[in-house]
């Protein structure tokens, strides 16, 4: 059994607003064996996709290599935004060691929740993934559920746009339930992976913007939707 430790302890700069929120990065970022432009950071697979998309949202020609150079640029960007970065397994085990999320076995969460708690101008939660077994979102509803919690729909439309009320850790009965509880939306975005394209292949909308432009490909599908919630 491979034992898939998460190698980055959770990014929250000052006055975090958002939150990423997905599962774990590929064994090996936990193991130190990275490939030639990883970036040693969270989301730093060569092959992913978050930062691609987000290099061409917002233009920050990023750097793709191992160096302190590209951490850097990547957190400068997250701190000018308020965007933290909070995946939600702490570990897991693996019988074949790779990234899928159907192989974890006997997962450890993080306990989101407390980190809610300590940054309370969070409001978003944006999740790299839906509710397929082991996503992000499936793992925070199993993970609401150890505090009575559940999540609420707001928008069935892709991605799904869900809230839940976060009471607050140190209410009483004095206070009022407008000041001791807060809302948090969160945003079921289309995992940045090459796996998740053909489910974006699948989407109407995504046939009727090609049809449109024939040029238009995934990538272009998700630069639309993650620029309305970065």
């Amino acid at each position: 059994m491979f034992q898939h430790i998460h190698p980055y302890e959770p990014f929250f700069p000052e006055g975090a607003t958002k939150l990423i929120v997905g599962t774990l990065p590929p064994p090996r970022f936990t193991s130190g064996e990275l490939k030639e432009g990883d970036v040693d950071f969270c989301y730093g697979s060569i092959s992913g996709l978050l930062w691609p998309v987000l290099d061409r949202i917002f233009d920050l020609n990023l750097k793709f290599e191992t160096t302190q150079e590209a951490i850097n640029q990547r957190k400068n960007f997250l701190a000018s935004r308020g965007i933290g970065v909070c995946d939600i397994v702490h570990s897991c085990q693996r019988e074949k060691i790779d990234a899928s999320d159907l192989g974890m076995q006997h997962i450890q969460l993080r306990d989101l929740i407390s980190y809610l708690h300590q940054y309370p101008k969070i409001d978003t939660l944006l999740f790299t993934g839906g509710n397929s077994k082991n996503g992000p979102e499936y793992f925070f509803r199993k993970h609401l559920k150890n505090y009575q919690l559940q999540l609420e729909l707001v928008s069935n439309d892709i991605p799904r746009i869900h809230q839940f009320i976060l009471p607050s850790k140190l209410s009483s009965r004095a206070e009022s339930r407008e000041n001791s509880n807060r809302t948090i939306k969160t945003v079921s975005l289309t995992a940045p992976s090459g796996a998740a394209n053909r489910s974006i292949g699948s989407l109407q909308s995504y046939k009727d913007l090609k049809n449109q432009n024939p040029a238009f490909n995934t990538i272009d599908f998700r630069v639309i939707q993650y620029s309305k919630f970065f």
